[in-house]
């Protein structure tokens, strides 16, 4: 237990430097645009797939329940509702974590490593607005793009799976499964996403900006960074969850 409020204080206050130093010039948007290809742009392949057999898959599998019962005219707005709310953000925010904190963590590991990142300390670079604060915006803005991604191409395999069954024309799939969604099912799911990419980035950003030296301290800090990211991911998710009941009551 106190190993872990000591690393949630030093990323709490990690976090509030990569803040102020987000509204503080110089911008590096070069490079944002850079890591926002690097990290999300790479990423979509890997998204697309998983999003893919995700709504395929969870069609196939609600699809016998919902025609036991007779309500297979409530499938496409189960499955909307379903993938938007709640498993197309997180299952794509978890995914991202394992390749993007990953890959932020072991980068910024290697050049801790490697002193490079002491080397622009002394040539009067700031490495926290450079490789850090970059880094964090790409993830914020790509994982929500992600998402929304994956959210499209599960509501294709779907309607590709409720193909193989029956026969459906699209655009009264498209008019049922939108039919059942609401404000608050979108708006806190899109959302939330800007959030689970901020810690993304953030605690892969933190691994490895303080890795320890090493070779094999490179690998300890990507691994922590894929567990500490995912667990935040759920950790925001329960307070997400927990936010839209709260304002829905009122």
């Amino acid at each position: 237990m106190k190993n872990f409020f000591i690393q949630f204080g030093a990323i709490t206050t990690f976090g509030f430097k990569v803040l102020k130093q987000m509204i503080q010039p110089p911008f590096e948007f070069p490079e944002v645009l850079k890591q926002s290809y690097l990290l999300g742009v790479k990423t979509l392949s890997l998204i697309l797939i998983t999003g893919f057999i995700l709504g395929l898959v969870l069609t196939l599998q609600s699809m016998p329940v919902m025609y036991e019962f007779g309500a297979e005219s409530l499938l496409p707005g189960m499955i909307s509702v379903s993938v938007i709310r709640e498993i197309g953000p997180v299952i794509t925010a978890l995914i991202c974590s394992g390749k993007m904190a990953s890959g932020i963590g072991a980068e910024l590991g290697s050049m801790r490593v490697t002193e490079q990142i002491d080397a622009m300390e002394v040539t009067g670079i700031n490495p926290m607005n450079y490789l850090v604060v970059t880094r964090v915006v790409a993830t914020t803005l790509m994982v929500p793009m992600l998402v929304i991604f994956a959210d499209f191409v599960a509501l294709i395999g779907s309607f590709l799976a409720i193909q193989m069954e029956g026969n459906i024309k699209l655009i009264l799939f498209i008019r049922q499964a939108f039919e059942s969604l609401s404000f608050e099912d979108v708006v806190p799911a899109v959302v939330k996403t800007f959030f689970f990419g901020f810690f993304i980035g953030l605690i892969g950003s933190y691994e490895g900006y303080y890795c320890q030296t090493g070779t094999e301290s490179v690998g300890k800090a990507s691994n922590a960074a894929v567990v500490k990211s995912s667990l935040s991911i759920f950790f925001v998710n329960l307070v997400a969850v927990q936010i839209t009941l709260i304002l829905s009551k009122l």
